[in-house]
Order: structure tokens, then C-alpha cells, then sequence
């Protein structure tokens, strides 16, 4: 993290003193919000609240996220500049009129986010239960999921295809900063509100696309893809894409279904592949630069359940020698770049 310079402190002082701008930072202090909301909580005109908000980015104190045709706003967590803004947000006091006011009108679109966020669950229970009855419960894959990620903390987990965003619920405890990536914005909206009532603020959600993610190569500590590749045309590609992010001493987790022949599955549920064999997966893996570390088969466990589908957890490490190949390529475009 390079020092700052001193114009760079007196711009970002600058642009933070302003009340309009102090109040927009406390607001995206306590999570991410796009313009709408931002205007009904300052009781502003958009284009105001539009014109501060790029004065706060151009300064580098707030990060834009684009999903769909809306943008997400949040207050940069990274780097020196964001080490200054969460010491300005920390220090800010609470307690004028604007703020308490500020404070009472976020809970409020928050609280009406979740009502959103449930009415969609709501609509869309039935297709997801119905898939969890096919398995065992869901529970025993949670437990089974933790065990095989074993005491390790991570620094950045990725989370592919994130849905409902319950990975990212689970292994919160455990990581110093999550993300997930997901191409449904009902999805997406959905699992920020979870995220947001359990005030797991080092946790976000991303419109992106599983091929082709925004971030930097071996930037995770554990990129994890759960109930994602069957509905993928082309999963090898996808797990590439995770190997690519995953850090030389990360792990790749992939939690999905074992060989089967439940056919409506295709026409029902948008499945494209009917679960993958474990040689298959250790393809992939080998194709990416992965070595399969762990595999395991949760069967059902009662005769009665013998028709269901089994799920399999695979997890992967990244070759040693591609992975210091990869690296030292890495560090060689940095340095031409700098």
C-alpha cells in the first residue's frame, strides 16, 4: 500500500468536507445503495445527489459498481485511500439532526429491500425446494462443506454463482472479505438484503459473469462454485476462470451433483449438464492448472432416498509448478507497467 501524497490528502479531504458529501459517506459507511435510494434518504434531486457522488469517486473514496441499469455505490475498502475514508466515516458524529435523520430513512429502504427480497423468494420457493427434496439436507452439505475447508481463514473469498448468497452467510465468520458474482439481479437483490439484516458488512454481491469475473488473477483464497456448473454450457470453462483467481496457496471448492438420470431436470429447472463423475472433474482440474486435493460423495443415506441425487464436494489446490509460473508472469506485467 504506497503512501499518499499530499495532494492526493488534501483531495480527499476536500471532497469528504463537504455536509452533502460527509452525509453520502456515513450513508455508504453502513452499506451499498445505488442513486435512488441515496436521493429518497437525503430527501435530495438526483442530479445533486448524482454530482456528489462523482466528485467522492473521482477523489477515490466511494467504488461504483454497475448492475444492469442501475449502480451500486460503497465506500472503498482497499489501499491508503480506503484506510482515510473508513477514519473519516469512523470519526464522523452521529448525533446532528441530518444524520439521526439519514440513519432512520436507510432503515427504512432497507427494511423495504428485505420485504422486496422476500416477496421474490416467496414466488420462487417452490422451484428451489423442489430440487433440495432430490438431495439430502441441505444442512449435511453445509456441515460436509466446512469440514473439508478445515480450520483455514481466508482473506478474500469468491463466490461463483452466488444465488442467495448463503455461502457467503456461512463461511462469513471465516473470511476477511467476501464476494459473489451472480447474472440474476432478483438473485442478486435478494441475497444483498440477507447480507445486509445479518450486518455482514465485509460481504458484497456482483452482477458478473462466471466466465469472465472483474478481478485480478490469484486474487482469492478460496473461490468456491456451489450448485453452479450444471446450469453451465461450458463448466471446464468456468472452473478455468476460478483457477485463474485462486492465490498460489488458495483452494478451489465445487459442491454439485454426481452423475444422474432425473432428465426433467433440463426442461424444469434450466439444467444443462446431469452432473459430473469425478474423473471428468479431475480433468477439468488437471486443464486448469488444479490439483484435486479432496473428493466426497453424499449419498442418501435411507433405502426410501435411494432414487435421489447424490452431491459430491471436489476441492482443489493449484499446481505448484503453473502456479509460480503464473506468478512470476504476473509479476513481470507489473513491473512493465510500473
Amino acid at each position: 500500500m504506497h503512501a499518499l501524497k499530499p495532494i492526493e490528502i488534501v483531495s480527499a479531504l476536500k471532497a469528504a468536507g463537504e455536509q452533502t458529501r460527509l452525509r453520502l459517506l456515513v450513508l455508504l459507511g453502513r452499506g451499498e445503495h445505488n442513486v435512488k435510494d441515496l436521493t429518497r434518504i437525503l430527501g435530495q434531486s438526483q442530479p445533486r445527489v448524482s454530482r456528489h457522488l462523482k466528485l467522492l469517486f473521482d477523489a477515490g473514496l466511494i467504488e461504483r459498481f454497475q448492475e444492469g441499469s442501475w449502480v451500486y455505490f460503497r465506500l472503498r475498502e482497499e489501499g491508503a485511500l480506503g484506510a482515510l475514508v473508513q477514519a473519516i466515516v469512523r470519526n464522523v458524529g452521529l448525533d446532528g439532526a441530518d444524520m439521526v435523520r439519514d440513519g432512520t430513512r436507510a432503515m427504512e429502504v432497507l427494511s423495504e429491500r428485505e420485504l422486496m427480497a422476500q416477496d421474490y423468494f416467496r414466488d420462487h420457493a417452490k422451484d428451489w425446494d423442489a430440487i433440495r427434496t432430490l438431495h439430502i439436507a441441505e444442512g449435511d452439505v453445509e456441515r460436509a462443506i466446512v469440514k473439508a475447508l478445515g480450520e483455514n481463514r481466508f482473506s478474500q473469498l469468491v463466490d461463483v454463482g452466488t444465488g442467495t448468497g448463503r455461502i457467503l452467510e456461512l463461511l462469513s465468520g471465516r473470511c476477511s472479505r467476501g464476494i459473489g458474482f451472480d447474472i440474476n439481479q432478483d438473485m442478486l437483490a435478494y441475497a444483498r438484503a440477507k447480507l445486509e439484516q445479518q450486518d455482514n458488512k465485509h460481504c458484497q454481491v456482483r452482477l458478473g459473469d462466471v466466465y469472465s469475473l472483474p478481478l485480478e488473477d490469484c486474487s482469492a483464497d478460496l473461490v468456491v462454485l456451489h450448485q453452479v456448473l450444471h446450469f453451465l454450457d461450458d463448466p471446464s470453462r468456468a472452473i478455468n476462470e476460478a483457477a485463474r483467481l485462486c492465490a498460489p496457496n488458495g483452494q478451489v471448492l465445487i459442491v454439485d451433483f454426481a452423475p444422474h438420470e432425473f432428465e426433467y431436470l433440463r426442461e424444469d429447472h434450466a439444467h444443462r449438464r446431469l452432473g459430473f463423475s469425478n474423473d471428468q472433474m479431475k480433468r477439468w482440474f488437471n486443464k486448469s492448472g488444479l490439483d484435486l486435493t479432496s473428493y466426497q460423495d453424499l449419498k442418501p443415506r435411507k433405502k426410501t432416498e435411494q432414487k435421489r441425487l447424490t452431491v459430491s464436494i471436489w476441492l482443489g489446490r493449484p499446481d505448484e509448478k503453473k502456479s509460480a509460473e503464473k506468478m512470476k508472469l504476473k509479476n513481470k506485467n507489473l513491473e512493465v507497467v510500473g
